[in-house]
């Protein structure tokens, strides 16, 4: 990845933003010019969407073997997640044990910033999702 697209693609990552195409009424995550769908008629008629942050589990998986640097956050899930409008990401599950994580679980988008131990990483931020609570 080229360091000018990284920086272009910073909201997008940080801020759950994607894309809406009024003329098919599909969502789609990450960004994109253009609608395949649509096909050319979509060129003009994508506009940003910020995603509300609320999905489900359609699927997860344990990692038990973290990567270098980062065995102090092992073991954790990792879940493809699938939005309320629609699209469908892959993020950490966060703020519960990995192994309550199944499908159809209610999931809700949230920012972190954690402190790596690593001399060459001070300080990382992702966006992850965490259980729901039910209110």
């Amino acid at each position: 990845m080229s360091v000018p697209r990284f920086w272009r693609e910073i909201e997008s990552r940080y801020n759950l933003v994607g894309s809406h195409c009024k003329i098919t009424n599909t969502y789609h995550y990450p960004k994109r010019s253009f609608n395949p769908e649509a096909g050319r008629e979509s060129i003009g008629n994508m506009e940003d969407y910020e995603f509300k942050g609320n999905g489900k589990v359609i699927n997860s998986t344990v990692v038990h073997q973290a990567q270098t640097g980062y065995e102090m956050f092992g073991p954790y899930c990792i879940a493809i997640i699938e939005l309320e409008e629609g699209p469908r990401v892959t993020s950490q599950v966060v703020d519960c044990e990995p192994e309550i994580v199944k499908p159809g679980m209610k999931v809700k988008s949230v920012f972190r910033k954690h402190i790596s131990f690593l001399p060459e990483k001070k300080m990382c931020a992702d966006r992850a999702f965490a259980k729901k609570q039910i209110s």
